[in-house]
């Protein structure tokens, strides 16, 4: 995720990445994480998910549906 938010930073795009936390979160901070990335979602013009090799967990599918409800265009950098 690091280089692809490079790479869209260097050619002017405006980037809100999932945040990066190092160690374990509690249920909690979890569900903290999880609305806060909704609401980047919800600022987005569109969504580009990083998913090497085609792998997309639980909670992106997640993220994949709330931002296609939103009318919000979705792209991989590998096929969904």
């Amino acid at each position: 995720m690091r280089v692809t938010n490079r790479e869209l930073t260097l050619t002017g795009v405006i980037v809100l990445a999932p945040a990066e936390v190092d160690g374990p979160v509690d249920d909690e901070q979890k569900a903290i994480l999880d609305e806060l990335h909704l609401r980047k979602i919800d600022l987005a013009d569109e969504v580009h998910i990083v998913n090497p090799g085609g792998y997309i967990g639980s909670s992106t599918r997640r993220e994949i549906a709330y931002a296609r409800a939103a009318g919000k265009s979705v792209s991989s950098t590998d096929p969904l």
